[in-house]
């Protein structure tokens, strides 16, 4: 888990969530397996009062990380997962 101000990431096998001091999810990326090897990033989450933050870019790759470590491929449907991989051609090598 990695700690930033008043808020912890938590790399689950098929999520990556951010949580409050409270434990409330108030941002997330799911990936979920779609194929053999092969997840789909699905849905990306953040709270209204942490936009603009680069939040989303930071579950963004730690999913990347995650997704890596476990030699899978990855297939983004969700808009802001398209985008990001977009701008971010060392990532390339993840999508399926």
């Amino acid at each position: 888990m990695e700690q930033t101000a008043n808020t912890a990431f938590i790399v689950e096998e098929h999520a990556v969530r951010l949580e409050n001091a409270e434990g409330k999810t108030v941002a997330e990326v799911t990936f979920p397996e779609v194929a053999p090897g092969v997840v789909d990033i699905n849905h990306t989450f953040v709270d209204t009062s942490l936009r603009g933050q680069g939040m989303a870019g930071q579950l963004l790759e730690h999913a990347a990380e995650a997704i890596a470590r476990n030699g899978w491929k990855a297939r983004p449907t969700c808009s802001y997962a398209v985008a990001w991989f977009d701008k971010h051609p060392e990532r390339q090598g993840l999508l399926a």
